[in-house]
């Protein structure tokens, strides 16, 4: 079982809870985690494609790519702000 703790009103809302746990038979990537799961967690995708959602696995920052295996935790944050990646609403 992997844990995912869904933290932020805004990604709670749209996953509709603040934790599931999910089956995986295999070593994953966040990503397919979540494509695999749809039905529960589906909705985090937007979040993810947009850069608004910070992935940490096992308290290390992650990203979409990261690894997940049995007993792991997943945390999705919303992150407010796009520009903290880097790559948006950047001043010139």
């Amino acid at each position: 079982m992997v844990t995912v703790l869904v933290l932020g009103n805004t990604l709670r809302n749209a996953v509709g809870g603040g934790e599931v746990e999910v089956k995986v038979a295999e070593p994953t990537t966040v990503k397919k985690l979540i494509e695999a799961n749809q039905d529960q967690l589906g909705d985090l995708l937007p979040f993810i494609r947009n850069r608004e959602a910070l992935i940490t696995v096992n308290k290390k920052i992650g990203t979409e790519d990261s690894p997940v295996k049995d007993g792991d935790i997943v945390k999705f944050s919303f992150q407010s702000r796009a520009s903290y990646d880097g790559t948006r609403d950047i001043p010139t």
